[in-house]
Protein backbone atom coordinates (compact mmCIF):
# COMPACT_ATOMS: atom_id res chain seq x y z
CA UNK A 1 0.00 0.00 0.00
CA UNK A 2 1.24 3.49 -0.81
CA UNK A 3 1.54 5.85 2.15
CA UNK A 4 -0.90 8.26 0.49
CA UNK A 5 -3.52 5.49 0.50
CA UNK A 6 -2.88 4.73 4.16
CA UNK A 7 -3.26 8.39 5.08
CA UNK A 8 -6.44 8.63 3.04
CA UNK A 9 -7.91 5.69 4.91
CA UNK A 10 -7.00 7.13 8.30
CA UNK A 11 -8.31 10.55 7.35
CA UNK A 12 -11.62 9.03 6.22
CA UNK A 13 -11.83 7.07 9.49
CA UNK A 14 -11.15 10.23 11.49
CA UNK A 15 -13.66 12.35 9.58
CA UNK A 16 -16.28 9.69 10.17
CA UNK A 17 -16.04 10.58 13.89
CA UNK A 18 -14.88 7.10 14.94
CA UNK A 19 -12.14 8.38 17.27
CA UNK A 20 -13.64 11.36 19.06
CA UNK A 21 -16.04 10.08 21.70
CA UNK A 22 -14.97 9.26 25.23
CA UNK A 23 -16.04 5.66 24.67
CA UNK A 24 -13.91 5.35 21.52
CA UNK A 25 -10.83 6.79 23.19
CA UNK A 26 -11.18 4.58 26.26
CA UNK A 27 -11.67 1.55 24.04
CA UNK A 28 -8.44 2.31 22.15
CA UNK A 29 -6.49 2.78 25.38
CA UNK A 30 -7.91 -0.38 26.94
CA UNK A 31 -7.00 -2.32 23.82
CA UNK A 32 -3.49 -0.85 24.01
CA UNK A 33 -3.16 -1.99 27.62
CA UNK A 34 -4.39 -5.48 26.73
CA UNK A 35 -1.79 -5.60 23.96
CA UNK A 36 1.02 -4.65 26.35
CA UNK A 37 -0.09 -7.13 29.00
CA UNK A 38 -0.47 -10.00 26.56
CA UNK A 39 2.85 -9.34 24.85
CA UNK A 40 5.03 -8.31 27.78
CA UNK A 41 7.44 -11.23 27.38
CA UNK A 42 7.72 -10.70 23.61
CA UNK A 43 8.61 -7.04 24.09
CA UNK A 44 11.24 -7.87 26.70
CA UNK A 45 12.75 -10.46 24.36
CA UNK A 46 12.88 -7.96 21.49
CA UNK A 47 14.58 -5.27 23.57
CA UNK A 48 17.03 -7.87 24.89
CA UNK A 49 17.87 -8.88 21.33
CA UNK A 50 18.69 -5.25 20.47
CA UNK A 51 20.59 -4.28 23.64
CA UNK A 52 21.03 -7.33 25.88
CA UNK A 53 18.89 -5.32 28.31
CA UNK A 54 17.63 -7.28 31.32
CA UNK A 55 13.96 -7.85 31.98
CA UNK A 56 14.30 -5.78 35.16
CA UNK A 57 15.49 -2.69 33.28
CA UNK A 58 13.09 -3.27 30.40
CA UNK A 59 10.21 -3.41 32.88
CA UNK A 60 11.26 -0.14 34.53
CA UNK A 61 12.32 1.87 31.49
CA UNK A 62 10.13 0.53 28.69
CA UNK A 63 6.98 -1.28 29.80
CA UNK A 64 5.79 -0.08 33.22
CA UNK A 65 5.90 3.58 32.20
CA UNK A 66 3.45 2.85 29.38
CA UNK A 67 1.00 1.01 31.62
CA UNK A 68 1.02 3.95 34.03
CA UNK A 69 0.48 6.38 31.13
CA UNK A 70 -2.58 4.43 30.00
CA UNK A 71 -4.05 4.12 33.49
CA UNK A 72 -3.66 7.84 34.10
CA UNK A 73 -5.27 8.73 30.78
CA UNK A 74 -8.19 6.36 31.35
CA UNK A 75 -8.90 7.96 34.71
CA UNK A 76 -8.41 11.56 33.63
CA UNK A 77 -9.93 11.59 30.13
CA UNK A 78 -13.39 12.86 31.18
CA UNK A 79 -11.73 15.85 32.84
CA UNK A 80 -9.21 16.43 30.03
CA UNK A 81 -11.94 16.31 27.36
CA UNK A 82 -14.34 18.60 29.17
CA UNK A 83 -14.96 22.05 27.73
CA UNK A 84 -13.31 24.70 29.87
CA UNK A 85 -15.46 27.68 30.73
CA UNK A 86 -13.79 31.08 30.57
CA UNK A 87 -15.11 34.47 31.57
CA UNK A 88 -17.02 36.54 29.03
CA UNK A 89 -16.14 40.22 28.71
CA UNK A 90 -18.71 42.97 29.15
CA UNK A 91 -19.03 43.68 25.43
CA UNK A 92 -20.28 40.15 24.76
CA UNK A 93 -22.79 39.88 27.60
CA UNK A 94 -25.12 38.11 27.77
CA UNK A 95 -23.31 35.07 26.42
CA UNK A 96 -20.91 32.36 27.43
CA UNK A 97 -17.38 31.47 26.36
CA UNK A 98 -15.53 28.18 26.52
CA UNK A 99 -12.58 26.27 25.11
CA UNK A 100 -13.07 22.81 23.60
CA UNK A 101 -10.12 20.45 23.18
CA UNK A 102 -10.41 18.66 19.84
CA UNK A 103 -8.13 16.09 18.17
CA UNK A 104 -5.85 17.30 15.42
CA UNK A 105 -6.45 14.41 13.02
CA UNK A 106 -3.95 12.06 11.40
CA UNK A 107 -0.65 11.96 13.32
CA UNK A 108 2.83 10.67 12.51
CA UNK A 109 5.00 9.51 15.41
CA UNK A 110 8.68 8.86 14.64
CA UNK A 111 10.25 6.90 17.48
CA UNK A 112 13.80 6.70 18.79
CA UNK A 113 16.07 3.70 19.14
CA UNK A 114 17.51 4.16 22.64
CA UNK A 115 14.30 3.25 24.49
CA UNK A 116 12.57 1.81 21.44
CA UNK A 117 9.29 0.68 22.99
CA UNK A 118 8.72 3.51 25.45
CA UNK A 119 9.71 6.36 23.13
CA UNK A 120 7.59 4.95 20.30
CA UNK A 121 4.47 3.98 22.22
CA UNK A 122 4.23 6.82 24.79
CA UNK A 123 3.43 9.52 22.19
CA UNK A 124 0.98 7.12 20.51
CA UNK A 125 -0.88 6.67 23.80
CA UNK A 126 -1.17 10.46 24.13
CA UNK A 127 -2.35 10.79 20.53
CA UNK A 128 -5.03 8.11 20.91
CA UNK A 129 -6.17 9.63 24.20
CA UNK A 130 -6.59 12.93 22.37
CA UNK A 131 -8.78 11.24 19.74
CA UNK A 132 -6.43 11.03 16.76
CA UNK A 133 -5.40 8.32 14.35
CA UNK A 134 -1.71 7.40 14.33
CA UNK A 135 0.99 6.08 12.04
CA UNK A 136 4.07 5.01 13.98
CA UNK A 137 7.50 4.79 12.36
CA UNK A 138 9.86 3.17 14.92
CA UNK A 139 13.61 3.44 14.55
CA UNK A 140 15.12 0.84 12.28
CA UNK A 141 18.27 0.73 14.46
CA UNK A 142 16.44 -1.25 17.16
CA UNK A 143 15.23 -3.68 14.50
CA UNK A 144 13.94 -6.42 16.78
CA UNK A 145 11.88 -4.02 18.88
CA UNK A 146 10.48 -2.36 15.75
CA UNK A 147 9.42 -5.68 14.25
CA UNK A 148 7.82 -6.79 17.53
CA UNK A 149 5.83 -3.56 17.80
CA UNK A 150 4.65 -3.87 14.21
CA UNK A 151 3.54 -7.47 14.76
CA UNK A 152 1.59 -6.95 17.94
CA UNK A 153 -0.06 -3.71 16.78
CA UNK A 154 -1.26 -5.46 13.62
CA UNK A 155 -2.97 -8.07 15.81
CA UNK A 156 -4.80 -5.56 17.99
CA UNK A 157 -5.61 -2.44 15.95
CA UNK A 158 -7.43 -1.52 12.79
CA UNK A 159 -4.77 0.19 10.63
CA UNK A 160 -7.30 2.94 9.98
CA UNK A 161 -6.84 3.89 13.64
CA UNK A 162 -3.27 2.89 14.42
CA UNK A 163 -0.59 1.13 12.42
CA UNK A 164 3.19 0.69 12.36
CA UNK A 165 5.34 1.33 9.30
CA UNK A 166 8.74 -0.33 9.19
CA UNK A 167 11.77 0.77 7.20
CA UNK A 168 14.69 3.15 7.18
CA UNK A 169 15.53 6.58 5.83
CA UNK A 170 13.70 6.02 2.55
CA UNK A 171 10.44 5.12 4.27
CA UNK A 172 10.72 7.99 6.75
CA UNK A 173 11.42 10.42 3.90
CA UNK A 174 8.40 9.14 1.98
CA UNK A 175 6.18 9.51 5.04
CA UNK A 176 7.37 13.07 5.60
CA UNK A 177 6.31 13.96 2.07
CA UNK A 178 2.69 13.33 3.10
CA UNK A 179 0.47 15.91 4.74
CA UNK A 180 -0.16 15.03 8.36
CA UNK A 181 -2.08 17.01 10.96
CA UNK A 182 0.67 16.51 13.54
CA UNK A 183 4.22 15.13 13.54
CA UNK A 184 5.93 13.98 16.72
CA UNK A 185 9.65 13.19 16.45
CA UNK A 186 12.12 11.88 19.00
CA UNK A 187 15.78 11.81 17.98
CA UNK A 188 18.81 13.92 17.21
CA UNK A 189 18.81 17.68 16.47
CA UNK A 190 20.27 16.97 13.01
CA UNK A 191 17.35 14.76 11.99
CA UNK A 192 14.96 17.07 13.84
CA UNK A 193 15.86 19.85 11.41
CA UNK A 194 15.00 17.58 8.48
CA UNK A 195 11.64 16.72 10.03
CA UNK A 196 10.91 20.38 10.75
CA UNK A 197 11.72 21.41 7.18
CA UNK A 198 9.51 18.68 5.74
CA UNK A 199 6.63 19.64 8.03
CA UNK A 200 6.97 23.30 7.07
CA UNK A 201 5.96 22.52 3.48
CA UNK A 202 2.49 21.64 4.78
CA UNK A 203 2.51 23.97 7.81
CA UNK A 204 2.13 20.85 9.95
CA UNK A 205 2.60 21.40 13.70
CA UNK A 206 5.59 19.53 15.09
CA UNK A 207 6.79 18.37 18.47
CA UNK A 208 10.53 17.70 18.54
CA UNK A 209 12.05 15.77 21.44
CA UNK A 210 15.77 16.15 20.82
CA UNK A 211 18.76 16.20 23.15
CA UNK A 212 22.04 17.95 23.73
CA UNK A 213 24.70 18.10 26.38
CA UNK A 214 22.78 17.99 29.65
CA UNK A 215 25.01 19.45 32.39
CA UNK A 216 25.27 18.62 36.07
CA UNK A 217 26.90 20.74 38.76
CA UNK A 218 28.23 19.19 41.97
CA UNK A 219 28.87 21.73 44.72
CA UNK A 220 30.60 21.49 48.13
CA UNK A 221 27.25 21.82 49.92
CA UNK A 222 25.90 18.63 48.36
CA UNK A 223 25.60 15.34 50.21
CA UNK A 224 28.39 13.81 48.14
CA UNK A 225 27.79 10.05 48.62
CA UNK A 226 24.11 10.39 47.80
CA UNK A 227 24.72 12.80 44.92
CA UNK A 228 27.30 10.56 43.30
CA UNK A 229 25.16 7.45 43.77
CA UNK A 230 22.34 9.18 41.88
CA UNK A 231 24.63 10.57 39.19
CA UNK A 232 26.26 7.20 38.52
CA UNK A 233 22.88 5.50 38.21
CA UNK A 234 21.56 8.22 35.88
CA UNK A 235 24.65 8.28 33.68
CA UNK A 236 25.21 4.56 33.21
CA UNK A 237 21.56 3.51 32.95
CA UNK A 238 21.16 2.07 29.44
CA UNK A 239 24.94 2.50 29.06
CA UNK A 240 24.50 6.26 28.83
CA UNK A 241 22.19 6.01 25.81
CA UNK A 242 19.62 8.29 27.42
CA UNK A 243 18.74 11.73 26.06
CA UNK A 244 18.47 13.18 29.58
CA UNK A 245 21.55 11.48 31.03
CA UNK A 246 24.05 13.86 32.63
CA UNK A 247 26.50 14.52 29.80
CA UNK A 248 29.25 16.08 31.94
CA UNK A 249 29.65 17.18 35.54
CA UNK A 250 31.12 20.41 36.87
CA UNK A 251 32.78 19.55 40.22
CA UNK A 252 34.07 22.24 42.57
CA UNK A 253 37.84 22.09 42.78
CA UNK A 254 37.78 21.75 46.58
CA UNK A 255 35.98 18.40 46.34
CA UNK A 256 37.26 17.24 42.94
CA UNK A 257 39.70 14.57 44.14
CA UNK A 258 37.26 13.23 46.71
CA UNK A 259 34.48 13.05 44.11
CA UNK A 260 36.68 11.28 41.59
CA UNK A 261 37.32 8.56 44.17
CA UNK A 262 33.64 8.36 45.15
CA UNK A 263 32.58 8.04 41.50
CA UNK A 264 35.02 5.19 41.02
CA UNK A 265 33.89 3.43 44.21
CA UNK A 266 30.22 3.71 43.24
CA UNK A 267 30.85 2.30 39.76
CA UNK A 268 32.84 -0.59 41.20
CA UNK A 269 30.15 -1.30 43.77
CA UNK A 270 27.50 -1.58 41.04
CA UNK A 271 29.64 -4.04 39.02
CA UNK A 272 28.22 -3.00 35.67
CA UNK A 273 28.32 -5.88 33.20
CA UNK A 274 26.08 -7.66 30.71
CA UNK A 275 26.51 -10.83 32.76
CA UNK A 276 25.19 -9.03 35.86
CA UNK A 277 22.08 -7.91 33.93
CA UNK A 278 22.58 -4.26 34.88
CA UNK A 279 24.29 -3.03 31.71
CA UNK A 280 23.46 -2.95 28.00
CA UNK A 281 25.18 -2.94 24.64
CA UNK A 282 25.85 0.08 22.49
CA UNK A 283 23.17 -0.07 19.79
CA UNK A 284 25.53 -0.84 16.89
CA UNK A 285 29.14 -0.84 15.72
CA UNK A 286 28.80 2.60 14.17
CA UNK A 287 27.90 4.19 17.50
CA UNK A 288 30.57 2.18 19.27
CA UNK A 289 33.18 3.52 16.83
CA UNK A 290 31.90 7.07 17.32
CA UNK A 291 32.31 6.77 21.08
CA UNK A 292 35.74 5.21 20.71
CA UNK A 293 36.82 8.17 18.56
CA UNK A 294 35.63 10.61 21.22
CA UNK A 295 37.61 8.87 23.94
CA UNK A 296 40.97 10.50 24.70
CA UNK A 297 42.86 7.65 26.34
CA UNK A 298 45.27 10.06 28.04
CA UNK A 299 42.39 11.53 30.04
CA UNK A 300 40.82 8.32 31.28
CA UNK A 301 40.65 8.37 35.07
CA UNK A 302 38.77 5.10 35.29
CA UNK A 303 37.34 2.51 32.91
CA UNK A 304 37.66 2.88 29.17
CA UNK A 305 37.66 -0.83 28.28
CA UNK A 306 36.12 -1.45 24.85
CA UNK A 307 34.82 -4.88 23.85
CA UNK A 308 33.87 -5.02 20.18
CA UNK A 309 32.62 -8.59 20.44
CA UNK A 310 30.12 -7.63 23.15
CA UNK A 311 29.64 -4.11 21.76
CA UNK A 312 30.30 -2.50 25.13
CA UNK A 313 32.36 0.26 26.70
CA UNK A 314 32.93 -0.06 30.43
CA UNK A 315 31.74 2.88 32.58
CA UNK A 316 34.36 5.54 32.05
CA UNK A 317 35.41 8.65 33.95
CA UNK A 318 37.46 11.38 32.27
CA UNK A 319 39.60 13.99 34.06
CA UNK A 320 41.55 17.03 32.87
CA UNK A 321 38.99 17.59 30.11
CA UNK A 322 39.18 20.90 28.27
CA UNK A 323 36.26 22.75 26.78
CA UNK A 324 37.80 22.38 23.32
CA UNK A 325 38.16 18.59 23.55
CA UNK A 326 36.17 16.46 21.11
CA UNK A 327 34.16 14.94 23.97
CA UNK A 328 32.75 18.42 24.76
CA UNK A 329 31.69 19.22 21.18
CA UNK A 330 28.73 16.84 20.86
CA UNK A 331 26.29 14.89 22.98
CA UNK A 332 28.13 11.81 24.23
CA UNK A 333 25.19 9.40 24.36
CA UNK A 334 27.30 6.66 25.88
CA UNK A 335 28.93 5.52 29.15
CA UNK A 336 31.63 8.20 29.26
CA UNK A 337 31.46 10.92 31.93
CA UNK A 338 33.81 13.94 31.90
CA UNK A 339 34.39 15.54 35.30
CA UNK A 340 35.33 19.21 34.92
CA UNK A 341 36.69 21.21 37.88
CA UNK A 342 35.32 24.69 38.50
CA UNK A 343 36.30 27.40 40.96
CA UNK A 344 33.39 29.83 40.77
CA UNK A 345 29.72 28.84 40.60
CA UNK A 346 28.86 31.77 38.35
CA UNK A 347 31.56 30.74 35.88
CA UNK A 348 30.03 27.26 35.63
CA UNK A 349 26.62 28.81 34.99
CA UNK A 350 28.12 31.14 32.40
CA UNK A 351 29.64 28.24 30.46
CA UNK A 352 26.27 26.48 30.32
CA UNK A 353 24.52 29.73 29.35
CA UNK A 354 26.97 30.30 26.48
CA UNK A 355 26.04 26.99 24.85
CA UNK A 356 22.82 25.56 23.45
CA UNK A 357 19.93 25.13 25.87
CA UNK A 358 20.02 21.53 27.11
CA UNK A 359 17.16 19.07 27.36
CA UNK A 360 17.94 18.57 31.05
CA UNK A 361 20.09 20.08 33.77
CA UNK A 362 20.99 18.86 37.24
CA UNK A 363 22.21 20.61 40.36
CA UNK A 364 23.51 18.83 43.45
CA UNK A 365 23.57 21.53 46.06
CA UNK A 366 22.00 22.48 49.39
CA UNK A 367 22.86 26.17 49.19
CA UNK A 368 19.60 28.05 48.60
CA UNK A 369 21.34 31.03 47.00
CA UNK A 370 23.06 28.81 44.44
CA UNK A 371 19.83 26.90 43.82
CA UNK A 372 18.05 30.18 43.10
CA UNK A 373 20.84 31.33 40.77
CA UNK A 374 20.74 28.00 38.88
CA UNK A 375 16.98 28.29 38.39
CA UNK A 376 17.18 31.92 37.36
CA UNK A 377 20.17 31.82 35.02
CA UNK A 378 19.76 28.54 33.13
CA UNK A 379 17.17 27.66 30.51
CA UNK A 380 16.59 23.94 29.99
CA UNK A 381 13.77 21.54 29.18
CA UNK A 382 13.49 20.01 32.63
CA UNK A 383 15.74 18.94 35.45
CA UNK A 384 16.31 18.12 39.08
CA UNK A 385 17.86 19.55 42.19
CA UNK A 386 19.69 16.81 44.10
CA UNK A 387 18.62 14.08 41.68
CA UNK A 388 18.89 13.19 38.01
CA UNK A 389 16.52 11.78 35.37
CA UNK A 390 13.69 11.25 37.88
CA UNK A 391 11.71 14.30 36.74
CA UNK A 392 10.67 12.22 33.74
CA UNK A 393 8.77 9.82 36.01
CA UNK A 394 6.28 12.46 37.21
CA UNK A 395 3.43 12.70 34.66
CA UNK A 396 2.46 16.08 36.11
CA UNK A 397 5.72 17.57 34.85
CA UNK A 398 5.69 18.36 31.10
CA UNK A 399 8.61 16.68 29.36
CA UNK A 400 10.24 18.47 26.45
CA UNK A 401 13.10 20.63 25.29
CA UNK A 402 13.75 24.26 24.53
CA UNK A 403 15.70 25.78 21.65
CA UNK A 404 18.08 23.23 20.12
CA UNK A 405 16.92 20.54 22.57
CA UNK A 406 13.39 20.50 21.21
CA UNK A 407 10.02 22.15 21.01
CA UNK A 408 6.77 21.12 22.64
CA UNK A 409 6.22 18.65 25.46
CA UNK A 410 4.27 15.59 26.50
CA UNK A 411 3.57 13.15 29.39
CA UNK A 412 0.25 13.14 31.22
CA UNK A 413 -2.04 16.06 30.47
CA UNK A 414 0.74 17.72 28.46
CA UNK A 415 0.68 14.81 26.01
CA UNK A 416 -3.07 15.12 25.59
CA UNK A 417 -2.66 18.86 24.97
CA UNK A 418 0.17 18.28 22.47
CA UNK A 419 -2.11 16.21 20.24
CA UNK A 420 -5.15 18.49 20.70
CA UNK A 421 -6.28 21.86 19.42
CA UNK A 422 -7.94 24.20 21.92
CA UNK A 423 -10.96 25.45 20.02
CA UNK A 424 -12.42 28.76 21.23
CA UNK A 425 -16.20 29.14 21.23
CA UNK A 426 -18.48 32.08 22.08
CA UNK A 427 -22.18 31.33 22.42
CA UNK A 428 -24.76 34.14 22.17
CA UNK A 429 -28.43 34.01 23.16
CA UNK A 430 -30.70 34.04 20.11
CA UNK A 431 -33.05 36.90 20.98
CA UNK A 432 -31.11 39.50 22.95
CA UNK A 433 -28.99 42.01 21.03
CA UNK A 434 -27.26 45.30 21.87
CA UNK A 435 -27.23 47.22 18.56
CA UNK A 436 -24.17 49.37 19.25
CA UNK A 437 -21.96 47.58 16.70
CA UNK A 438 -24.39 48.05 13.80
CA UNK A 439 -24.83 51.07 11.51
CA UNK A 440 -25.74 53.83 11.59
CA UNK A 441 -22.64 54.90 13.51
CA UNK A 442 -23.61 57.80 15.72
CA UNK A 443 -21.90 59.91 18.34
CA UNK A 444 -24.24 58.49 20.96
CA UNK A 445 -23.28 54.93 20.06
CA UNK A 446 -19.59 55.86 20.17
CA UNK A 447 -20.00 57.32 23.65
CA UNK A 448 -21.70 54.14 24.87
CA UNK A 449 -19.00 51.93 23.31
CA UNK A 450 -16.26 53.97 25.01
CA UNK A 451 -18.05 53.67 28.32
CA UNK A 452 -18.46 49.90 27.93
CA UNK A 453 -14.81 49.51 26.92
CA UNK A 454 -13.80 51.81 29.77
CA UNK A 455 -12.21 54.38 27.49
CA UNK A 456 -12.46 57.81 28.99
Amino acid sequence: MHFSDLLAQQRHYFKAQHTKTLAARKSALQRFKQMLLANEAQLYAAVHADFQKSEHEAFLTEWAILIKDIDEALGALPKWMKAQKVSTNLVNLPGKSYVVPEPLGVCLVIGAWNYPVQLSFAPVIAALAAGNTVILKPSELAANSAQCMADIVANYFDPQLFTVVLGGVAETTALLEQRFDKIFFTGSPAVGRIVYQAAAKHLTPVTLELGGKSPAILTPSADLPTAIKRLVWAKFLNAGQTCIAPDYVFVHESIYRECLNLFQQEIEKNQYALANKNYVQIINERNLARLENLLDKDKIAYGGAINHADRTISPTLLKDVGFDDAIMQEEIFGPILPLLPYTDFQEALAYIQDHEKPLSAYLFCNNKTEQAAWLSHLSFGGGCINDAIMHITNPNLPFGGVGQSGTGSYHGKSGFDTFSHRKSVFEKPRLFEVPLKYPPYTASKMNWIKRLLKFS
